[in-house]
């Protein structure tokens, strides 16, 4: 049976904040509790109803990936179990959708890596031929692979807020050229090995996003999530077509349902539909399932 967690309330660990998705306790001075629940947040925006099943989808996923592209860049993972860390009849709360991570120093910047031309992308595109001050060639489609993968940055903004597209530039300037480049050469790394194996498993990554942390003696690590049906654009090869946005296995399907709602897209959102939610946890058991092989545990 599906169970649901919108909110965790861990008494055993002091809490340090949420996010959209993410509960976050310490552990000590160095580590961290995450906790992914079952919200959804949509247009920046969290949706008051949870999806059953979503934050151990995301959590497995993630796991899958860190292990897959570790020899890529270090992660936040720490392998100690979080069963192990809040007290016992708190243990229902992390079982399957808590993982404990290395504290690191957050790099304000999210690293956006697109594959195609979609969402935001495209929408830039068609005003002014460029991503992210990333040109591009005249004539592109909609959902068309690009030549190349491009980095395209993202400034993070407080929660509530839009994040913010910028230029490399831009973004070298906020955190150290050095560093962005660094963390521009890894990010496309990680989008070109995990396309090609989704490729093998049927799954085009149009699109995703990384995060970086630095810890103390300023070693870069992958934190956060990981091409996750959150973090990612995630399209069934077998329905692709140039010209038109594919089905996704994401919450484009919550994105699409809430853009037919009279809503401006400020808190509170209106009330998912009892068949929207249900349609969109299928649709994130059925990423996990395609992308890894594997049942949800």
């Amino acid at each position: 049976m599906s169970s649901t967690l919108y909110e965790s309330t861990l008494r055993s660990l002091p809490l340090l904040g949420r996010g959209k998705v993410r509960d976050n306790y310490a552990v000590g001075d160095d580590k961290l509790l995450i906790v992914t629940s079952d919200r959804l947040s949509a247009f920046d925006v969290v949706l008051g109803e949870p999806i059953p099943d979503k934050g151990r989808v995301l959590n497995q996923m993630a796991e899958f990936w860190f292990d897959r592209l570790a020899a890529i860049v270090p992660n936040h993972l720490t392998g100690v179990a979080p069963e192990t860390v809040v007290a016992a009849d708190e243990v229902a709360q992390v079982a399957g959708r808590a993982v404990v991570v290395r504290r690191l120093q957050p790099i304000m910047i999210e690293a956006v890596v697109r594959g195609y031309l979609a969402g935001s992308g495209w929408k830039e595109y068609q005003a002014g031929g460029a991503v992210c001050g990333v040109a591009l060639p005249p004539g592109l489609r909609n959902a068309e692979k690009l030549p190349e993968p491009i980095f395209t940055p993202a400034a993070k903004a407080e929660l509530g807020e839009h994040d913010e597209n910028i230029s490399f530039d831009d973004a070298a300037g906020r955190i150290g050229r050095d560093l962005a480049e660094r963390i521009r050469a890894i990010s496309i790394q990680l989008y070109t090995e995990a396309s090609k194996y989704a490729a093998t498993r049927g799954i085009i990554i149009a699109d995703t996003k990384f995060e970086f942390g630095l810890d103390a003696a300023g070693e870069l690590y992958l934190m956060d999530e990981v091409l996750t049906a959150d973090s990612s654009r995630f399209w069934p090869a077998d329905a692709y077509r140039v010209g038109a946005n594919p089905p996704s296995f994401d919450k484009q399907f919550v994105r699409d349902w809430l853009e037919t709602q009279v809503w401006d897209k400020t808190p509170p959102a209106p009330r998912l539909p009892a068949d929207v939610v249900a349609r969109t946890a299928e649709k994130y058991r059925e990423a996990l399932s395609r992308l890894t092989g594997l049942p949800l545990r």
